[in-house]
């Protein structure tokens, strides 16, 4: 992972790389079914961050792609089957990145929560919509702007 989350200790890093996982499953099985293209998406939007990224945090993303859908399917087997307890344990999982975010220097944080933000997008809109894309159902709605994860704006009077 990249030198911006030295000061993370290691369970720190590792429920951070598990944040990719989380949200995939959320955001996929949030209407209570698990769509095919929506968890092939987000295993694709994580490989393709993961080389195309330049800076800060092509390193997590190319650390977290080593195994997301494998870490998307033991969730998936692990978690509850309902759609409403299984989201509940996630959002809770994804509230302890809270203070985690919090050890992050600040653009490093915000560019963090923004990838968050649009990785969950991406998924949401994968099916759905017009021709099976650019849809958000309403139970996505719900979660796609991961409302368990304080928002981070961006703050330029930190950089130097």
């Amino acid at each position: 992972m990249s030198t911006y989350f030295n000061n993370l200790n290691d369970d720190e890093r590792a429920h951070l790389k598990e944040a990719l996982p989380l949200i995939a499953v959320l955001i996929a099985g949030a209407d209570g079914k698990f769509s095919e293209d929506e968890l092939e998406w987000a295993k694709k939007i994580a490989h393709i961050r993961s080389y195309n990224l330049k800076g800060d945090l092509k390193a997590f993303y190319k650390e977290a792609d080593e195994d997301i859908i494998e870490k998307i399917h033991q969730y998936i087997e692990e978690l509850p089957g309902g759609a409403h307890q299984r989201n509940d344990i996630i959002a809770e999982k994804l509230s302890a990145l809270n203070p985690i975010l919090d050890k992050i220097e600040q653009p490093v944080r915000y560019k963090l929560y923004k990838g968050f933000l649009t990785y969950a997008e991406h998924i949401a809109k994968a099916s759905g919509g017009v021709l099976g894309f650019f849809g958000i159902n309403a139970e996505e709605a719900k979660v796609v702007k991961l409302p368990m994860i304080h928002p981070v704006e961006y703050d330029d009077s930190e950089e130097e």
